[in-house]
């Protein structure tokens, strides 16, 4: 009889078995948990990401309203002063923006359940509460749906003290001092900036005529769970066209009623006394010229060979023109304005990006070749729009009052019986054609520049402007009122198009 044997191995072997599984188990689990401890901090992760993206752009929104509202400074006058009467420093305004029946009162900087604004005094100074504060309610909610959760907006002027936002500010005018109380200007043409310090930024209680006021848009957002961002942007008001050092003249304006930009300009008019070209402004007792041309070899594509007209009313060579206007001083009713014209708008590089400007800005932007019938709805005296045609535009049969100011790109074909009240820009082909008659207008300012040739190539700055033109030679008992230079229908309709943003930043937030 035989007896089975086991080894002593097998004996020790015993239980490994259950080790390996238990071991197995515990690393099974601890990857198990760090997943779910993984998968649990990705959830917050993204849910702080939400409610911080959520409240970043909360305070964005905000900031564009601002921007927005100061747009449209001519329908909310008591807003804030109107950029030719620059924001005093003493001055701050508030767009505030509750939900449901909190109060918000950023100048109550003592209470900390009204989101008091301590960022002011971070870059001033001095305390909110010092200052002559006004309040204005946000239209965020407008149509009863509820709009972004920011709390407040604050627009004020900006000095080189407040744009250190509490460090050493800076010193734009290299003067050696950073100056706390005098407000910066904007100054596209470098007119009176250093060359080595903030382009553009200039710091003077007189500035030149091309510079207009920096100001500073802070925007505060709130959410209920406790996430909250600053933002601020630094804008400067974009004008079509800069003012003239004119007497009583607060708007941007033209050179001329007409302005014929560029090099071998011509001009066909009527010859007849039914149609004028008034540089007499109907707005004030300012005269400009009638017909502004750049190169001063083209006096004679406009006049023919009796040179310059005495006074400031044309009719077309070679009838005579009108009464001269008061006062009797007035300048010629043709006249080189090259000297008196931003270097921008002398320049084929210039002129485009201005273009571009005013289409990124439009209230409309049309696809030429195009009519009236593609113009938006709503347009008034009261709200008037900018409208660009990346084209050619047909006025024929329209018969009817516009407002604002139209850009075109291709030819204007302008039909006599349509009135416009505003400014009428022809930049890129540069032609103004009309050969109809009628009994309408253009109240306001027309100028023309060739940019482009007939490919649509951008003409290198050097040599220049091509050949914008202008004809007029309808027939007929009546050929309209002409062009009507007006200092206010042109300075409503091109100006501010938008409030540009020359700085950007998120503010860390203050205990």
């Amino acid at each position: 009889m035989r007896c089975k044997h086991q080894s002593g191995r097998d004996t020790g072997e015993r239980g490994v078995a259950l080790l390996i599984a238990i071991f197995s188990l515990l690393l099974v689990s601890v990857v198990a948990i760090a997943l779910i401890v993984s998968s649990g901090t990705d959830s917050a992760l993204a849910g702080n990401f939400r409610s911080s993206a959520n409240a970043y752009y909360a305070a964005l929104a905000g900031l564009e309203e601002a921007r927005g509202r100061l747009r449209l400074l001519p329908s909310d006058p008591n807003f804030v002063p109107l950029p030719a009467s620059p924001l005093p420093i003493t001055q701050v305004v508030y767009i505030t923006n509750p939900a449901g029946g909190e109060v918000v009162a950023p100048e109550a900087t003592g209470n900390s359940t009204t989101y008091p604004d301590l960022q002011y005094k971070q870059e001033f100074g001095v305390d909110v509460s010092t200052r002559a504060v006004t309040k204005v309610a946000s239209v965020s909610a407008m149509g009863g749906l509820p709009g972004p959760s920011f709390k407040w907006v604050r627009i004020n002027a900006v000095t080189e003290k407040s744009m250190g936002n509490g460090g050493p500010g800076v010193d734009v005018n290299s003067d050696g001092n950073v100056d706390a109380a005098t407000p910066l200007f904007f100054d596209l043409m470098h007119q009176n900036a250093p060359p080595a310090v903030s382009p553009g930024l200039i710091e003077t209680l007189n500035p030149p005529y091309t510079a207009k006021q920096a100001l500073e848009i802070t925007s505060y957002a709130a959410l209920p769970n406790g996430s909250s961002k600053t933002l601020q942007y630094v804008v400067r008001p974009m004008f079509v066209f800069p003012r003239l050092d004119l007497p009583d003249v607060n708007v941007p304006t033209f050179p001329a009623a007409l302005t014929l930009a560029g090099n071998g300009v011509s001009y066909t008019g009527p010859g007849t006394s039914s149609f004028y070209i008034r540089g007499q402004d109907q707005c004030s007792s300012n005269a400009l010229p009638a017909i502004g041309y750049t190169n001063g070899g083209d006096l004679g594509n406009i006049t023919g060979p009796n040179g310059a007209q005495p006074a400031a009313n044309y009719q077309g060579y070679p009838v005579a023109p009108g009464p001269p206007p008061t006062p009797a001083t007035a300048p010629a009713s043709i006249s080189d304005v090259f000297s008196s014209m931003d270097s921008r708008w002398l320049r084929p590089s210039g002129l485009d990006s201005i273009v571009q400007d005013i289409t990124s800005n439009a209230d409309a932007v049309i696809q030429g070749p195009a009519t009236p019938a593609s113009f938006p709805s709503g347009m008034s005296a009261t709200h008037p729009m900018t409208i660009v045609v990346n084209g050619d535009l047909d006025f024929s049969g329209w018969n009817n009052t516009g407002y604002g100011l139209l850009l075109v790109t291709g030819t204007l074909n302008y039909d006599p019986n349509v009135t416009w009240e505003g400014v009428i820009l022809v930049i890129g082909q540069g032609n103004f054609v009309s050969t109809k008659h009628g009994t309408g207008g253009i109240d306001g300012a027309v100028f023309i520049a060739k940019t482009r040739d007939a490919s649509g190539n951008l003409l290198p700055d050097i040599p220049g402007l091509g050949p914008s033109s202008f004809s007029q030679t309808g027939g007929g008992p009546s050929l309209g009122r002409g062009i009507n230079y007006n200092s206010c229908v042109a300075g409503a309709a091109q100006g501010p198009i938008t409030y540009k943003v020359i700085a950007f930043k998120e503010i860390p937030l203050l205990n």
